[in-house]
């Protein structure tokens, strides 16, 4: 299967920068009603992005003057799947200090409530504040980054443990799964162990798509990696696709000129209230079309990019009325159409059954 380019939209809360909602439509308690990531969702599905990524963290997203809460990540994702039709949900969700096998049955249920459009992005998030949370310990470097692959494996393992003819529903009989189709996982990892099998069948699309951010995707099974927009991104494109069939979306912070006002002296205006830490993506101040034109000649690199708005309330109109347009237009992106998994929309082959491939030898 052909991949394609994809564009996605980060979401989290008015928008990646802390002092987004200063600039929204609503007050911020409107932020964990429902009506929000609807709204988001369906204007993004209409533009035409590939996929949204939801913000998700053992912490609050601030302690300070800003927005102090957001809805969880699986949870919204859940929340608008029936809502939509095409668009790709992909939670955010810590491998830290929580239990993989509810990680992997919960973003398995997304996939069944959205008829095969979930993925799952792991981050790597590790503070002793965190883990805190739990009563637990932050990790060293070593065990986080063991712990990532040891969490993408078993949730692997978890999703092939139904085969996918287990289901039999055989009311003669009394029977509703077929037991020699559920296999126990037995996985041992550095910090945890599973049994399996898992509580639930098979998910559509037999194995969600899987996204890790660079810097901890060495040794992952992972679908995808993120890799920031930087002045060494093609080198860092060919070191991520060096020992592997990995998908490679650049992510690039974005504030775009709009309502008479730049891009520029609008972060200025935001950081002025609270400073939008830098990271290591680049970050793009400019007019659509020159939006546009970076996302052009970023698709002659990498298989997507991942944009991560300063605010959600002025970014997503442009995006959606002034940049995915031209980009529509021209070839160089192709909207999700309804009833397309996120593996098709990937360009992702369909995942075999490990325990099924056994079975057969």
């Amino acid at each position: 299967m052909a991949t394609s380019f994809t564009l996605g939209l980060h979401v989290d809360g008015d928008g990646s920068h802390p002092a987004a909602w200063r600039d929204a439509r609503h007050t911020p308690d409107r932020l964990l009603a429902g009506a929000h990531p609807a709204h988001v969702a369906s204007q993004a599905q209409s533009a035409g992005f590939s996929y949204l990524t939801y913000a998700g963290s053992h912490l609050p997203p601030s302690d300070g003057a800003d927005v102090r809460g957001r809805f969880d990540a699986v949870q919204s994702a859940a929340f608008t799947a029936p809502l939509t039709s095409s668009i790709g949900l992909i939670p955010q969700v810590p491998v830290t200090y929580i239990e993989p096998f509810h990680t992997a049955t919960q973003v398995a249920s997304i996939d069944y409530s959205s008829h095969g459009r979930a993925g799952v992005l792991f981050s790597a998030e590790n503070s002793a504040e965190a883990a805190a949370q739990f009563g637990r310990e932050a990790l060293t470097a070593d065990e986080l980054a063991q712990e990532v692959v040891d969490v993408v494996a078993v949730n692997r393992l978890l999703w092939d443990s139904w085969e996918d003819d287990a289901v039999i529903r055989d009311l003669p009989t009394g029977r509703f799964f077929d037991r020699d189709k559920l296999h126990y996982v037995d996985f041992a990892g550095a910090g945890f162990t599973v049994k399996g099998p898992s509580i639930i069948p098979r998910p559509p699309q037999g194995q969600l798509p899987v996204l890790v951010p660079a810097e901890h995707a060495a040794g992952v099974d992972a679908d995808a990696v993120l890799v920031p927009v930087s002045a060494d991104l093609a080198q860092a494109a060919e070191a991520a696709r060096a020992d592997r069939n990995v998908r490679v979306i650049a992510d690039l912070e974005i504030a775009l000129d709009s309502r008479g006002e730049l891009g520029a002296d609008r972060l200025a205006r935001l950081d002025a209230r609270t400073p939008w830490a830098a990271g290591a993506a680049q970050r793009f101040t400019g007019s659509a079309d020159e939006l546009v034109a970076l996302l052009t000649e970023l698709s002659a690199t990498v298989d997507g990019v991942r944009l991560i708005p300063a605010s959600l309330a002025i970014d997503l109109d442009e995006l959606a009325y002034a940049v995915l347009p031209q980009l529509l237009a021209a070839g160089v992106l192709v909207a999700p159409r309804p009833g397309q998994t996120l593996r098709e929309t990937f360009g992702l082959p369909v995942a075999a059954n490990v325990f099924a491939a056994e079975g057969a030898k």
